[in-house]
């Protein structure tokens, strides 16, 4: 309903590689639609899809039980638990996950609160074989960099600028930097990517939120370190935030990044329609999928898949 705030939630797990870490299998995916279709004929949420990148499952949820909402990470929690189930029973790589972080959550959690605009497009990234550092080039681009963004001089709703906030993941502490003003001291932080890494963007202007990324780690039920977390993005586009060509431009550049066989390696991420996310040379080169959807009463509508696109 109009003037009624809507939370977009994407989570994201690995619950079981098809076949090694390289896609996931029908049986799963099917799994997850059901129990989410299922959701949204009671009316617990609004509307739903379902992707992947690679071997990572993805759940796309609007809903208005509120940001960090304890029946959203149940619901979650148990559609990733039946997908974990039906892994098991073809034996997939992995099949299984546990609870990891603080909050008791087992997997990625992406999500922004707001009131729908008159017309809101945003755009949904996903990257598998990566971390969570991969994000902070592509988000200084987008909405600091005025030859990559022209709405940045063009849009007198963003000629203030926009905020990010930036982790510490070693001193556990968030940095709030303004820019313009603040543009040399964000790229000294975020050029060192596996310790700092940005969380989220807000126009300076209003505070209102124009990027999210999920920082949450995913763990396997087996013993070692946690695999690589490799978090979602959102993007809200249009009107007062970059175009939907600004927001994609910044992954035409091949950037190296940390992530690819083990996690222990580093290659280019390359960005791919959903048909070619399938990383299967020595589990990589890293992929990242885009979709895009128009929202319209808290229902997201059919996917653009903004990369099956041959400029790419």
């Amino acid at each position: 309903m109009r003037g009624e705030r809507l939370v977009l939630s994407v989570m994201t797990a690995d619950v079981g590689g098809f076949v090694g870490h390289i896609s996931s299998h029908p049986e799963v995916m099917d799994t997850a639609k059901e129990r989410l279709y299922n959701a949204r004929t009671k009316d617990i949420i609004a509307d739903f899809h379902v992707m992947r990148c690679g071997d990572d499952l993805e759940l796309i949820v609007t809903h208005r039980m509120g940001l960090k909402s304890a029946d959203m990470r149940g619901l979650a929690e148990n559609v990733f638990s039946a997908c974990a189930e039906a892994a098991m029973e073809v034996k997939l790589h992995r099949p299984a996950f546990e609870t990891l972080d603080a909050e008791g959550v087992s997997f990625g959690v992406s999500e922004m609160e707001f009131v729908e605009r008159q017309s809101e497009p945003v755009v949904i990234f996903m990257n598998n074989k990566t971390l969570a550092g991969s994000w902070n080039l592509p988000m200084y681009r987008i909405f600091s960099d005025p030859f990559n963004t022209a709405g940045l001089i063009q849009d007198k709703t963003m000629l203030d600028g926009f905020s990010y906030n930036v982790i510490d993941l070693d001193e556990k502490r968030e940095i709030m930097l303004r820019c313009p003003e603040d543009a040399y001291a964000l790229l000294s932080l975020i050029g060192s990517t596996s310790r700092y890494v940005v969380a989220g963007v807000y126009r300076n202007n209003d505070k209102e939120i124009a990027a999210t990324i999920g920082l949450r780690a995913i763990s396997i039920t087996e013993k070692g370190p946690p695999l690589p977390n490799e978090p979602s993005l959102i993007v809200r586009c249009q009107s007062g935030f970059p175009a939907v060509g600004e927001v994609i431009e910044p992954f035409t550049t091949a950037w190296t990044v940390e992530g690819w066989m083990r996690g222990s390696h580093h290659g280019p991420l390359m960005p791919v329609g959903l048909k070619d996310a399938h990383p299967s040379r020595f589990d990589g080169p890293p992929r990242i999928v885009a979709l895009r959807f128009q929202l319209a009463n808290g229902m997201l509508g059919a996917p653009r898949d903004m990369f099956d696109d041959p400029g790419y």
